[in-house]
């Protein structure tokens, strides 16, 4: 290879640090919005039937990692329900065209998750459109960083962070297992911050965790029914929620302390979901897949 193309795999180097700089929006935040918008693999995805005839559910589908792991489900042939908070509609439209493109079908379904029937209206929905379903991705979730401590975190953002983060997922997981055949997989997306929390989301750390634990349990619980269930711990990924949901100062240099030097893109995760979603992990459940940049969990 050229030497040109030995520095496109360099991992340092193959996506550039993210121009963080003024970047601020309010929750939930949105891609357009974005100076530097992600990379959620448009142009570089390339599938290969890992997927072929699957139907997969991806919460929090509109943007950042959700987008990523639908933009590669369904390049990889699965059908995919995009689930989505309402006023995120116009990403979530964005990540639909994208799988359509694709050739498989995109189902849209808004509203918020922390609401037990919403889950189960959106269970519904996918097996009403798509006849079953063979993956759960349970990648949403809701974090605020508070850097001032503690007692700025308020009892109604614990119960946000927890019912998004935790809730949903056991919700879904529930409601979802009558329609999972032998074979299904069950993603949950975790965090680098399981294991080094971050003291300005210490809320949102604990969810993390709790995910983890959550993970190898119903993991061991699902093993005689043939179906899998794993976990995918990102590091610093570039998404809106992050200068949605943290200070400037924090924003600025976002992912510099990997040992690879850099923020994630939504691209690098979305292989370690298709593996976990394909037969080639049919060996592999619970357990947690770290895409961290080198940060050791």
């Amino acid at each position: 290879m050229s030497e040109d193309q030995y520095a496109q795999q360099d991992p340092g180097a193959q996506h550039g640090q993210p121009d963080t700089d003024d970047e601020q929006q309010a929750h939930p935040g949105a891609t357009d919005a974005m100076g530097d918008r992600p990379d959620h693999g448009e142009s570089s995805y390339r599938g290969s039937g890992r997927l072929t005839g699957r139907k997969a559910v991806v919460t929090g589908g509109d943007s950042g990692i959700g987008r990523a792991v639908a933009l590669a489900f369904a390049r990889e042939g699965a059908d995919v329900v995009i689930a989505h908070l309402a006023e995120e509609q116009t990403d979530a439209e964005e990540t639909a065209q994208l799988v359509k493109e694709a050739g498989r079908q995109a189902v849209l379904v808004g509203g918020d998750l922390t609401d037990e029937q919403q889950c189960q209206r959106l269970v519904d929905r996918a097996v009403d459109e798509l006849g079953t379903i063979d993956v759960l991705v349970n990648n949403a979730a809701f974090q605020m960083a508070q850097p001032d401590g503690i007692e700025a975190v308020s009892t109604e953002q614990f119960d946000r962070v927890l019912k998004t983060n935790l809730y949903a997922m056991f919700w879904l997981c529930k409601k979802a297992l009558p329609h999972l055949p032998p074979g299904s997989a069950i993603i949950n997306t975790s965090s680098i911050q399981a294991s080094k929390p971050s003291p300005e989301l210490l809320d949102y750390a604990v969810t993390k965790a709790g995910i983890v634990n959550f993970t190898k349990g119903l993991a061991a619980m699902l093993a005689p029914r043939g179906i899998r269930v794993n976990a995918v711990a990102p590091g610093p990924v570039w998404t809106p929620l992050i200068p949605a949901t943290m200070p400037q100062e924090k924003v600025a240099g976002f992912g510099e302390q990997t040992p690879l030097g850099r923020a994630g893109q939504p691209a690098e995760l979305a292989p370690a979901y298709v593996f976990l979603a394909s037969q080639e992990s049919s060996y592999v459940t619970g357990e947690v897949l770290a895409v961290t940049g080198g940060m050791p969990m």
